[in-house]
């Protein structure tokens, strides 16, 4: 046998599951960019919405940090949706050298606007697990989360 067909004939590898994580990230990205295009809000933006749903009154830092940005990315995230009017910020009446993010009337009937078609595009992604596996996905995925979130580097 030679080297070629010795080498053709080995399966291949699996990818990783960081890999794998990764590309149904990306591919999640691009359908609700899709999704969102008509609205000029973008995923990321989208995701920090959803964040200050979840917990108003966040700092800049707070809200990069639950949306799983940079600082400086969400500086500018922040900007566009300030201008859009799905944002405001005001002074941090304990600690007035901050400046508290919080969803606008516009960004919470911006999110309901989505929430039928997220939650379908969610229901696309799990279409092939009942019940017991989208429960057991769900905790997969925080306890991985979990697991690295107290990790510092690689």
């Amino acid at each position: 046998m030679s080297q070629g067909s010795r080498a053709a004939a080995r399966p291949r590898p699996r990818p990783s599951l960081l890999y794998a994580v990764k590309q149904v990230e990306l591919i999640v990205r691009a359908h609700l960019d899709d999704l969102l295009r008509e609205s000029g809000v973008t995923a990321l933006q989208y995701t920090a919405l959803t964040v200050l749903a979840r917990r108003n009154g966040l700092t800049s830092a707070e809200l990069a940090r639950n949306s799983f940005v940079t600082p400086q990315a969400m500086a500018d995230l922040v900007t566009a949706l300030e201008r859009n009017g799905f944002i405001e910020r005001h002074r941090n009446p304990d600690n007035r050298r901050q400046l508290l993010i919080s969803l606008t009337a516009a960004g919470t009937t911006l999110l309901d606007r989505f929430a039928v078609p997220v939650a379908g595009l969610e229901g696309r992604m799990l279409d092939g697990f009942d019940e017991a596996e989208r429960e057991r996905f769900r905790d997969y995925l925080d306890r991985a989360r979990s697991a690295l979130e107290g990790a510092s580097g690689p």
